[in-house]
């Protein structure tokens, strides 16, 4: 079952952030949540089995600088290890590109790190196309 996520999900959201390789205490994740989920440019959706919460993805829709519409971005999809390759996170996919596409959003930008290869070819396998390079740099904190 796929279904909006909650702030009592935090515990299971940060670990999965932990797993997708951005350590996250459950404080960090409750704090976090507790900006996104009220904020109307961002959805985030839950995979739920009766085990619990097994997977998510996080969304954004903006305007943009490049297109007239709005864009839609996926900002974070990951599915627990313990459940992976049994179509949660098509599953996901799908949820995500029906709530985009209930808001006018026409196009959907994703980024995955360079060695994510499996993930690469799980993205292209569903329509998406490679068309650039994401480049980062951590500022000072003042």
């Amino acid at each position: 079952m796929i279904r909006p996520a909650e702030e009592r999900d935090a515990s299971t959201l940060a670990e999965l952030m932990t797993q997708l390789g951005y350590p996250t205490s459950e404080a960090e994740m409750l704090s976090r949540l507790r900006v996104l989920l009220p904020n109307r440019d961002f959805a985030t959706f839950v995979a739920e089995e009766e085990n619990g919460v097994c997977g998510m993805i996080g969304l954004q829709s903006s305007i943009s600088y490049e297109q007239d519409d709005r864009t839609g971005r996926i900002m974070a999809l990951v599915v627990d290890e313990r459940a992976r390759r049994r179509g949660i996170g098509r599953e996901l996919l799908v949820a995500a590109e029906e709530y985009f596409s209930l808001e006018k959003v026409e196009r959907v930008v994703l980024t995955s790190r360079f060695e994510r290869e499996k993930a690469h070819q799980f993205y292209e396998s569903l329509g998406y196309k490679r068309t650039g390079l994401r480049f980062m740099k951590e500022l000072p904190t003042r």
